[in-house]
């Protein structure tokens, strides 16, 4: 029969490098102390990295020089979140970084949450989880989150052809039928760059 440690092993490597995980994402496996111990022992031989309390990877190595490369913060974040039972989605800066329509890395990792807020640290990076109102939240965990939460970043002005360009190549179909019917009660502005973006006249 497997160890514990051994199906948490299975089921990261299953998974690849990159990922976060919580003691909660292994509850299926045993009970929480013999999954914590499972995982001090994957940590303390250096197969899984904990990054805070309660939290670990299993770290990315850098395949020409082998070292290991720094957490996946986005990864980090929805880690937190399932333990946590909330629903987070990226702030408008970061959005905009994310879809590469900004090449410049916010110094803090903004998430908008229907959580409490707080402000962590994960190695060298300050991530603040900011407390909305659900209204704020209800495209969340789709793909429409981090292309609207960009539009506002720069704002009707700065929004060229280019951008919406961009965009749209990064959308399938169906993503696009989705972020026409998730603007409807949107700004006026924001439904005229998103109908451009779905090809619509």
């Amino acid at each position: 029969m497997q160890s514990i440690r051994n199906k948490i092993l299975k089921r990261i490597s299953g998974a690849g490098r990159g990922r976060s995980y919580t003691s909660k994402d292994f509850l299926d496996l045993g009970n929480r102390d013999a999954v914590d111990q499972s995982l001090s022992r994957l940590t303390r031989t250096g197969i899984m990295r904990r990054l805070k309390s309660g939290v670990y990877d299993f770290p990315r190595i850098n395949p020409a020089l082998g070292g290991i490369l720094s957490p996946d913060i986005d990864d980090v974040v929805q880690s937190i979140a399932r333990k946590n039972n909330i629903r987070i989605m990226p702030s408008s800066a970061v959005a905009a970084n994310k879809l590469g329509l900004s090449t410049q890395v916010p110094a803090q990792r903004i998430y908008l949450t229907d959580g409490p807020s707080r402000r962590i640290r994960i190695n060298n990076s300050n991530i603040v989880f900011r407390h909305v109102s659900p209204k704020r939240m209800s495209y969340c965990g789709t793909k429409s989150e981090v292309v609207l939460q960009a539009l506002y970043y720069f704002g009707r002005i700065r929004v060229d052809d280019t951008m919406i360009k961009k965009i749209s190549h990064r959308l399938s179909a169906e993503d696009k039928r989705h972020l026409i019917k998730d603007t409807q009660f949107s700004p006026a502005w924001i439904i005229a760059i998103v109908n451009k973006i779905a090809g619509i006249k």
